[in-house]
């Protein structure tokens, strides 16, 4: 059985050229890790890969998903499970790719099992955090479970958000939870991880650019068609960087120049918190700072020779 790659990478950084490539010099096939990806409705907006780009590669995990659906990270994980133990049945190798942090580390040191939150609970906590931010949600997380919020701190939206969640949900710390882990799908030393961390200016010059090409490709119609659904403005797809701005600009709110600048300041913030995922997250998973196509196949290929004779 060949050992896994799974690679984690800010957004726009190149991560699709570089799978596709993998996929063709290890016969492999590619995984998607990128929790907006998985989205049939946002195609353009997640930029997801094309025919095109995949060059006749397998992929797996695109674009399966409505954008009406709440789609979890257990869900992908069970998905990701059984589309991995096919391909390695079939002695292809499997590349994991993608900007979602915890997917990866799903996969690899497995998921706290929390209970399901119900909807009504995960609209207060999203109402909360719409009218009051993170400083919101901190607060009243200090009320109910301070020892998680000190932790957290008053900034990470995400996390205060999803603590906040559980506690109200079944009552108890998200922590008592978090020790009780599912079984990794990927064996210790039969997957190599690596984390793309390419120059700064550069890559958010890119997504500037990146965005920009979205819009004259058809970024606004996708909106347009998530607009038509009337969609909960709490669902994951609805909150997809780019998508707020754009609804906004279709219901008259903001202006189409404002709308691109917010899509684009907002995708820049998303990039430098994957940074920090990589920096917290990620410590022992080797970096490929290079943005070179050909220089991150040579380390790579490098690297895994070694886990792939161990």
């Amino acid at each position: 059985m060949t050992p896994a790659i799974l690679i984690h990478g800010p957004t726009a950084s190149g991560k699709t050229a570089l799978s596709v490539a993998l996929a063709q010099r290890l016969n492999g096939e590619v995984v998607n890790a990128d929790s907006m990806q998985v989205y049939a409705d946002l195609r353009i907006i997640s930029a997801r890969p094309t025919e095109t780009e995949m060059q006749g590669a397998p992929h797996h995990l695109f674009g399966h998903i409505p954008g009406s659906d709440r789609y979890s990270t257990g869900r992908w994980l069970e998905d990701a499970r059984k589309i991995i133990a096919d391909i390695e049945r079939r002695g292809k190798t499997p590349i994991i790719i993608g900007g979602t942090g915890l997917y990866h580390l799903a996969l690899t040191d497995g998921l706290s099992e929390i209970p399901p939150v119900p909807e009504d609970v995960r609209s207060e906590v999203f109402a909360l955090q719409r009218s009051e931010g993170a400083s919101g949600l901190y607060q009243r997380l200090m009320k109910h479970d301070p020892d998680i919020a000190k932790k957290l701190g008053p900034t990470d939206r995400q996390r205060l958000g999803r603590a906040l969640e559980v506690f109200l949900a079944t009552g108890q710390s998200i922590s008592t939870f978090q020790g009780n882990k599912s079984r990794p799908v990927l064996s210790p030393k039969r997957w190599l991880g690596l984390a793309l961390t390419p120059p700064r200016a550069r890559l958010y010059a890119r997504i500037d650019r990146r965005f920009e090409g979205m819009l004259m490709e058809g970024a606004m119609e996708e909106a347009r068609g998530l607009l038509a659904q009337d969609l909960p403005a709490d669902l994951p797809v609805m909150k997809a960087h780019g998508v707020p701005g754009l609804i906004a600009y279709l219901k008259g709110e903001m202006s189409a120049e404002a709308a691109a600048e917010n899509a684009k300041r907002d995708t820049r913030r998303y990039a430098k918190r994957q940074f920090t995922w990589i920096g917290r997250q990620l410590p022992f998973w080797p970096r490929i700072p290079s943005m070179s196509l050909d220089d991150r196949m040579r380390v790579i290929l490098s690297l895994y020779r070694e886990v792939d004779g161990a």
